[in-house]
C-alpha cells in the first residue's frame, strides 16, 4: 500500500473515499462538519435519523454524497471521549480497514488529527495508522499451489496533515520500515521447518545484507563453534542432521568507535524437545521456536531500510532440537563457551543452552547493551497470557527504556523480578548449574540461568513465548517484537 501526505481542505478533497470520524452522540468531527456544509446538511441528516450513532468501531459507507468531492464518504464511530485510548484508536483503524476492503475504493483520504487521543500526538496517530494498514495486507500463501485471489482493495491512503510537518513525514517512513521488518520476520516464522533451516536463515541474512554497504554478515559453522568451545550450543544440535549456524549481522551506521546495541535471537528452527520429547498435540507450532531469530532479522531489516545513524549487531544461534542416537540425554553435563558447566536435566529447555553461548560470544563486540529475544518458556504464557512479552534484566535503565518503547508502539512488555533468591533453584549436585529450576517461576529461573552469562555488560531478556505467534484459526507469526526493538533503537539515536 502507498501512503501520502495531503494538505487538502476536506470539502475539496478528491478521492474514491473520504473517511470522516463521528463521536458518540452523533457529532461530526471538524473535517466532517466542513464536508457536511458542502453537502448542505446531508451528513447531519443521516446522523439525525439514527443511521449512525458514532459507537466505537461502527462504520457507515455513503456513496455519492451530494456536494462532496469524493465518490464515497465513510463514517467511522469513535465512541465517547472515554473510549478513545490506544486500544480504541486501534479499533477505529481496524474498522476502517474492514470497511474499505469491502467498499472497492482504491484510494482514500483520512484525517487523523480529528481523533482526540490524550497523550498521543499527530505523528503517533499517523505512524500507528500506517503500521496497522500495512500489516493488514500481509498474506502468506507462497507454498499454496492454488493461491487464493485477494480482492482488489485500497492501494493508497492519503493522510491529511499540516504542511511541512517533518515529524509526520518521519512517522510514515518509520512505520513503513517497521512493517517491512515485521513482514520478513513473519515470513521466516511461517515457513515450515523443512524449508526454514539454520542454513536457510543464514542465506536470508546474506540476502538482507546484499546491496547495503553498512551491513555485514558472518556465519560460523559447527567446526568454528567447536573451536570456540561452544559446548552448550552444540549439545542441542548434536541430534540433528541439519548443521547449526551462528549468524552475526553487523550494521555500521555510526563511527566505528561507537559501541553497538546487540540483539541475540533464539533460532531453534524446530523443537521436538529432544530426548525429553514434547507431546504430539500442536507440535507443528514448534516451527515458531525461531521467532526470536526472526525478530532480529526483521529489526535489522528495519534499521537498514531507514539507514539509521547507529551501530547494531544481530546474533542468531540457529539449530534444530531433535531426538537421535547422538542427541544429548538428560543428566549429561556440557561445558559452555564461558567455561561454566551445565547439567542438562531436561533437553526441552534447549533455548537457554544455545543463548548462553551466543551471549558469551556477544561480548566480543563490546556492546553498549545486549537484548536477547526468545520463545523461551511456556511459563511466560501462564504468567502473562498472550498480550505482553516478559522483560527481565540486570540494568534498570535498559528495562525502563524497553518498557517505554513498548508503550510507544503498542508492543507491550511487562517486567518480572530477577531476584537472587531464585538462583538457588538452579543448583546442581554435579555441575556449576542445572538447566532448569523446577516448576515454580519457570520464566524467572530461565532468565536467572541466562544472567550467569551476562555479567560483563548491560543486559535484558525478552520472553516472547506468548506473543511471537497466534494459534487456532489465525495461526501464524505476529512479527513481534520487531516494533518494540526498532523503537528502542530509534530512541537511542541522539
Amino acid at each position: 500500500m502507498e501512503f501520502g501526505l495531503k494538505h487538502n481542505t476536506p470539502e475539496s478533497a478528491r478521492s474514491a473515499c473520504q473517511i470522516i470520524s463521528v463521536s458518540q452522540a452523533r457529532k461530526l468531527s471538524a473535517s466532517g462538519q466542513r464536508v457536511d456544509k458542502a453537502s448542505k446538511g446531508y451528513l447531519a441528516s443521516v446522523l439525525k435519523r439514527g443511521d449512525m450513532e458514532g459507537r466505537l468501531g461502527q462504520t457507515l459507507l455513503l456513496p455519492s454524497v451530494p456536494g462532496a468531492s469524493s465518490q464515497r464518504v465513510l463514517l467511522v464511530g469513535c465512541g465517547k471521549g472515554s473510549d478513545m485510548n490506544e486500544r480504541g484508536f486501534t479499533r477505529v483503524i481496524n474498522a476502517i480497514i474492514s470497511a474499505l476492503a469491502a467498499s472497492g475504493a482504491r484510494d482514500a483520504e483520512f484525517y487523523p488529527a480529528d481523533i482526540a487521543l490524550k497523550g498521543r500526538d499527530l505523528a503517533w496517530k499517523v505512524r500507528h495508522t500506517v503500521l496497522l494498514m500495512s500489516n493488514s495486507e500481509y498474506r502468506f500463501d507462497r507454498l499454496k499451489s492454488d493461491k487464493p485471489g485477494h480482492p482488489k482493495g485500497l492501494r493508497k491512503l492519503n493522510l491529511n496533515a499540516p504542511k511541512n510537518d517533518a515529524r509526520v513525514k518521519r512517522a510514515i517512513s518509520e512505520a513503513i520500515a517497521i512493517s517491512a521488518g515485521m513482514s520478513i520476520a513473519r515470513d521466516l516464522g511461517n515457513l515450515p521447518a523443512n524449508v526454514c533451516t539454520p542454513s536457510y536463515i543464514a542465506r536470508q541474512a546474506r540476502l538482507l545484507a546484499k546491496g547495503d554497504k553498512k551491513l555485514r554478515v558472518n556465519v560460523l559453522d559447527e567446526a568454528d563453534m567447536k573451536r570456540l568451545k561452544m559446548g552448550s550450543l552444540l549439545s542441542v544440535s548434536a541430534g540433528s542432521r541439519q548443521p547449526a549456524k551462528l549468524i552475526s549481522l553487523e550494521y555500521r551506521g555510526a563511527a566505528a568507535r561507537e559501541q553497538p546495541i546487540a540483539l541475540v535471537g533464539k533460532g531453534v528452527t524446530f523443537d521436538t524437545g529432544g530426548i525429553s520429547l514434547k507431546p504430539g498435540a500442536a507440535m507443528d507450532e514448534m516451527k515458531f521456536d525461531m521467532c526470536g531469530a526472526a525478530s532480529v532479522v526483521g529489526t535489522m531489516k528495519a534499521v537498514s531500510e531507514m539507514q539509521l545513524p547507529i551501530n547494531v549487531v544481530g546474533i542468531i544461534p540457529a539449530t534444530e532440537n531433535m531426538p537421535d542416537g547422538l542427541a544429548t540425554k538428560p543428566g549429561d553435563i556440557v561445558t559452555s563457551m564461558s567455561g561454566q558447566t551445565i547439567e542438562i536435566l531436561n533437553t526441552d529447555a534447549e533455548g537457554r543452552l544455545i543463548l548462553c553461548d551466543a551471549l558469551t560470544y556477544a561480548a566480543k563486540f563490546k556492546p553498549r547493551c545486549v537484548i536477547d529475544i526468545a520463545t523461551l518458556t511456556g511459563a511466560c504464557i501462564v504468567a502473562l497470557g498472550k498480550i505482553p512479552s516478559a522483560v527481565l534484566g540486570n540494568n534498570r535503565a535498559l528495562i525502563n527504556d524497553l518498557l517505554k518503547s513498548g508503550q510507544q508502539v503498542e508492543d507491550k512488555v511487562w517486567e518480572l523480578p530477577l531476584w537472587d533468591e531464585y538462583q538457588d533453584q538452579l543448583k546442581s549436585n554435579f555441575a556449576d548449574m542445572a538447566n532448569i529450576g523446577g516448576r515454580d517461576a519457570g520464566t524467572i529461573t530461565a532468565a536467572c540461568f541466562l544472567s550467569r552469562f551476562t555479567k560483563d555488560y548491560k543486559w535484558a531478556h525478552l520472553d516472547i513465548a506468548g506473543t511471537a505467534w497466534k494459534s487456532g484459526e489465525d495461526k501464524g507469526s505476529t512479527g513481534r517484537p520487531v516494533p518494540l526493538l526498532t523503537q528502542y533503537i530509534l530512541n537511542q539515536i541522539k
